[in-house]
C-alpha cells in the first residue's frame, strides 16, 4: 500500500472551476492505476476518473466525461483532476485511490488497496 494526500477541495458556484490533487508515497506496482472516486451522501460511491500510470490510459465516468480531466506529473506519484463546468450533482466527497494497473476500468473499489482520506467538493447552483 501507499499513502495517499488530497487536497483542492472546496466550494465554488455551478459552472466554475476546481483542481484537486492527489499525492502518492510512492510509484509501486501497487499503484501504477491511481483514480478518483467521489460519494454524495445517501448516495452510493462512484468511479469518476482513472489513469493507468504505466500505459496511459485514462478512464471517465460517463457525467464527467468532456468537463473532467485527469493528469499526472513526471515522477508518477502525483494525479491532478482538473474539474471544470462544475455542477450542482457533483457536490460530493471525492477519494483518490490507488491500485494495481488491472484495476483501471473497472470502477470496483476492491480492487484498489490504498486510499485516501477524502476531500469534499460543494458545488452550489
Amino acid at each position: 500500500q501507499v499513502q495517499l494526500v488530497e487536497s483542492g477541495g472546496g466550494s465554488v458556484q455551478a459552472g466554475g472551476s476546481l483542481r484537486l490533487s492527489c499525492a502518492a508515497s510512492a510509484y509501486t506496482s501497487g499503484s501504477t492505476c491511481m483514480a478518483w472516486f467521489r460519494q454524495a451522501p445517501g448516495k452510493e460511491r462512484e468511479g469518476v476518473a482513472a489513469r493507468d500510470l504505466i500505459g496511459g490510459s485514462t478512464y471517465y465516468a460517463d457525467s464527467v466525461k468532456d468537463r473532467f480531466t485527469l493528469s499526472r506529473n513526471n515522477a508518477k506519484t502525483t494525479v491532478y483532476l482538473q474539474m471544470n463546468s462544475l455542477k450542482p450533482e457533483d457536490t460530493a466527497m471525492y477519494y483518490c485511490a490507488a491500485g494495481p494497473r488491472n484495476s483501471c476500468g473497472s470502477w470496483h473499489g476492491g480492487d484498489f488497496a490504498s486510499w485516501g482520506q477524502g476531500t469534499q467538493v460543494t458545488v452550489s447552483s
